[in-house]
């Protein structure tokens, strides 16, 4: 066996640190008094010396240089007085933490990245400012992710509108959208959709689905068959395809009411001014070990709320936990 992956012995307990000695040897090395240290932890001055020695016989070393009158602390004492207040400072710090976060609630959403940064974050705020003892945490993706095994409390599942479960929260429109400089080149005019052909494709790559899988509910709308244009640049994830049509660089498949504030805010146009549903909504399920928890029902009805006052979502009741899976067979 190599020296160096040698199972070390435990140290014998005469060598071992015992916190409550250090404790005794930090207020020690603070005062430079053993009487005024004792006064401090309820000791007295014979039994912080007592304390102390037995330290010293720990670490092998004199902490203390002790004169008639006052104390000092020698060079071992300095090395281990700032290790020892770093540690403390550590713990006091943990200890804050703990406080901090004791009987608060740990709340998990899992939501479409698209969902995540256009609708959900630029409204999170008024959630958090009402209940200030919910910790939030967002889980951002495009998996379906198994609520009870995810440990996830609220699911915003952006499903074919038969497949949803819970209240539905809106439906979809999609429609080209673009930078509103794009409108203003008049070497390359947006005025009908043939006009499509002179310019960028933005779009998201997606397993097993065409490049303009997105686009198809409006071409049916419009009675295409396709969309041909220039050029495409590909992405990843939806929001960068947006960033992307806000810098101007092309047209992407605008979804409603997800693009809504860019819209507003005249950061986006749409050309045609033509949406399409795109038989696809959102709907809020609750995780059944979250049924009853007080911060995901007012979670999952502040997001029916705001839903509500955005005007895109139809009334509904409120909602509804999602039904547990069935049992799996044994494996066999």
């Amino acid at each position: 066996m190599q020296p160096g992956n040698a199972k070390r012995d435990p140290l014998p307990r005469s060598r071992q640190l015992r916190l409550d000695l250090l404790h005794t040897f930090e207020a020690a090395a603070r005062h430079l008094s053993f009487t005024r240290a004792g006064e401090e932890l309820a000791l007295s001055q014979s039994a912080v010396s007592r304390q102390v020695q037995q330290l010293e016989d720990s670490v092998g070393a004199a902490l203390f240089e002790r004169g008639h009158r006052a104390l000092a602390l020698t060079e071992a004492g300095r090395i281990l007085q700032r290790a020892v207040e770093d540690s403390l400072e550590r713990l006091r710090d943990a200890a804050a933490r703990v406080r901090s976060t004791a009987g608060r609630q740990q709340l998990t959403v899992t939501c479409t990245p698209g969902f995540a940064s256009f609708w959900l974050i630029p409204r999170l705020a008024r959630f958090t400012a009402a209940h200030r003892d919910v910790d939030v945490r967002i889980s951002a993706t495009l998996e379906l992710v198994d609520l009870e095994r995810g440990n996830v409390d609220v699911a915003v599942r952006f499903v074919p509108g038969a497949q949803g479960r819970g209240p539905l929260l809106f439906e979809e429109e999609v429609q080209p959208m673009c930078a509103p400089g794009l409108l203003r080149d008049p070497g390359r005019p947006l005025k009908a959709p043939a006009d499509l052909e002179q310019h960028t494709l933005l779009t998201v790559e997606m397993h097993d689905a065409p490049l303009t899988a997105e686009w198809e509910p409006w071409l049916e709308l419009m009675g295409l068959s396709a969309v041909h244009m220039a050029h495409t640049l590909r992405f990843t994830r939806y929001g960068e395809a947006v960033a992307a049509a806000v810098a101007g660089q092309g047209v992407v498949i605008g979804r409603l009411p997800l693009l809504a504030d860019l819209v507003r805010e005249k950061k986006l146009v749409a050309p045609f001014r033509s949406p399409a549903a795109s038989r696809r909504a959102y709907f809020v399920t609750l995780a059944p070990h979250a049924a009853q928890h007080p911060s995901a029902q007012a979670f999952a009805e502040w997001l029916v709320r705001e839903a509500r006052e955005a005007g895109v979502a139809p009334p509904s009741a409120a909602p509804r936990p999602a039904p547990r899976p069935a049992p799996r067979p044994a494996a066999r």
